[in-house]
């Protein structure tokens, strides 16, 4: 078994707190939208979540080292978020996973909120939503388009999983965006969705106005997320089994 470890600076202030999640993933909306968070709203880092099976990566902001997938709270939102800035190996997610749910049980987190991507054929901005029961669903419903059918892959759809097995209320909140490009538009609309689901009052000027200069700094990572990506789908495909 993959180790991975919930390491704390200090606990967390907030009590039952909505847990945002962000991974890297299509058009990187969540990853977009978690860097928004903490540039705009200089949340405290209370954790880190590490792994043997992580990249050998430390990113840095302002001369100061990051490990790559950080905890923040933010308590006057009521919110911690969890966000990578490497895309997960897919050995590692439903690990990843299972641990991170064990956590917000632990420390009695009120929901988890999957945020990703969601790639259609239309690219209207518009924003879905699934939940991991009806009652959590009509919560949501009304800010949302119901996501009715199809998957959502890699850590973000693992998370949501694993809320299942430990009846934990889970929702994935997610972007429209028509592939893997950095897409900070569909960012700025989940976090128009987050503002009115939470009663929050996140800004999200600076998104759209910067929108060119986060694609062009996002693009690596979302050409390394991509290859993950296929990597993950061509396994997947060679394990199925054939019939004729």
């Amino acid at each position: 078994m993959i180790p991975v470890d919930i390491d704390l600076i200090k606990e967390p202030e907030v009590e039952k707190p909505v847990i945002l999640t962000s991974f890297p993933g299509i058009g990187l909306v969540g990853t977009i939208l978690a860097a928004h968070y903490v540039m705009e709203l200089k949340p405290e880092q209370i954790g880190i979540i590490s792994s043997d099976a992580l990249p050998p990566i430390a990113t840095l902001m302002d001369g100061v080292i990051l490990p790559p997938v950080r905890i923040y709270q933010m308590k006057d939102m009521g919110a911690i978020l969890i966000h990578s800035d490497v895309p997960i190996p897919p050995e590692l997610a439903n690990r990843m996973s299972r641990v991170i749910v064990e956590w917000c049980v632990a420390i009695e987190a009120s929901k988890l909120v999957s945020v990703a991507g969601i790639t259609t054929f239309e690219n209207k901005k518009r924003v879905f939503g699934a939940a991991t029961t009806k009652e959590l669903l009509e919560e949501i419903k009304d800010h949302v388009e119901v996501f009715r059918s199809g998957t959502i892959s890699g850590i973000a759809g693992s998370l949501l999983n694993e809320c299942v097995a430990k009846n934990f209320p889970g929702m994935a909140i997610l972007g429209e965006t028509m592939g893997f490009n950095p897409d900070p538009r569909a960012a700025a609309e989940v976090a128009n969705v987050l503002n009115r689901l939470f009663g929050w009052n996140v800004s999200v000027e600076k998104l759209i106005k910067e929108a060119e200069i986060i694609e062009a700094q996002m693009q690596k990572l979302a050409e390394q997320t991509k290859m993950q990506e296929s990597k993950a789908k061509a396994k997947e495909e060679s394990e199925l089994p054939m019939f004729g």
